[in-house]
């Protein structure tokens, strides 16, 4: 149920706090808010979250040696071919793709997992936990989405939480790459990569709602600039 985002210019406050506590670059002072004091925010759907937890995971899956067919039947058991965007549906079929870009949903999907509330926490220094891997379908052992489901217990975000947590990230992004493009040093493992993958799964996730929100962008229509 969406409910009131909170105030933008407070949470853009405690988001340059965090910067500075990293030792990262400011954005300009213009840099633009995520959201307006007024709207709406929620999260999509959990149905459409999981689905998308798992349709990375069988991505992952091709990027670590999953055949193609079993991919792919993999996904059409769980009724979720039609989930593929254009590019990862190549690449699961035929393996069209690089294999590294791919594998870098894996920060995505720890991002959604945070939302879920299958996963702790989110920490931009840290990188995506070991024991991720143990809260998604398991493949190799032929797990199946219902089975999957029915062993994973949810507890979705606060969507005010998560919106705050977008605009952390959302201005990491414009940090590291700014501290990149000056050859400065990072504050953790994760690198522009990490970050923008982690920002890309929270935009996609967190809904606002007002006279300067869209309706919400499939997958691959997230705006990262």
């Amino acid at each position: 149920m969406a409910v009131p985002a909170p105030d933008p210019h407070d949470v853009r406050k405690a988001s340059l706090a965090e910067l500075r506590r990293f030792g990262l670059p400011l954005p300009p002072p213009n840099f633009p808010l995520v959201w307006d004091p007024g709207d709406t925010v929620d999260l999509r759907p959990l149905p459409e979250i999981e689905a998308r937890v798992a349709v990375l995971n069988v991505l992952l899956g091709r990027c670590f040696g999953m055949p193609p067919t079993l991919a792919l039947g993999w996904l059409l058991d769980a009724h979720l071919d039609d989930r593929l965007t254009g590019p990862e549906r190549r690449f699961v079929t035929t393996g069209e793709g690089d294999p590294a870009i791919f594998v870098l949903h894996l920060e995505a999907v720890f991002a959604l997992a945070w939302v879920l509330g299958i996963a702790l926490d989110l920490d931009p220094l840290r990188p995506s936990p070991d024991g991720l891997v143990e809260r998604l379908p398991d493949l190799p052992r032929g797990e199946s989405y219902a089975d999957w489901l029915s062993r994973t217990l949810t507890a979705p975000r606060d969507a005010r939480q998560a919106a705050a947590l977008l605009d952390l990230y959302y201005c990491l992004d414009w940090a590291h790459l700014e501290a990149e493009r000056r050859r400065a040093g990072l504050p953790g493992p994760l690198d522009s990569n990490g970050i923008g993958q982690r920002r890309w799964a929270l935009e996609w996730a967190v809904v606002f709602t007002g006279p300067h929100h869209d309706p919400p962008p499939a997958w691959d229509e997230i705006d990262l600039s």
